[in-house]
C-alpha cells in the first residue's frame, strides 16, 4: 500500500540578506556562565556551551 508524502512543515522564509537579521552576542546571553535558562512560550530550555565550545539548545 502506497502512503502519500508527507507535506513539509510551514517555515517562514528567511530575508533575503542576513544583515536583517538581529544578531546577539553568546557573551550576552551567557555572562560568563556555561549554561543559561531560557523561558518561551510558557516551557524551559537550557542554551549551554560543550567542551568543543558549540553551543546546544535542549528542553
Amino acid at each position: 500500500m502506497n502512503t502519500p508524502p508527507k507535506p513539509a512543515p510551514d517555515a517562514s522564509p528567511l530575508p533575503a540578506s542576513n544583515a536583517a537579521l538581529p544578531r546577539v552576542d553568546s557573551g550576552q546571553i551567557l555572562q560568563g556562565a556555561n549554561t543559561v535558562e531560557i523561558e518561551h512560550a510558557g516551557q524551559r530550555y537550557l542554551l549551554r556551551v560543550t567542551r568543543e565550545n558549540k553551543l546546544i539548545l535542549t528542553k
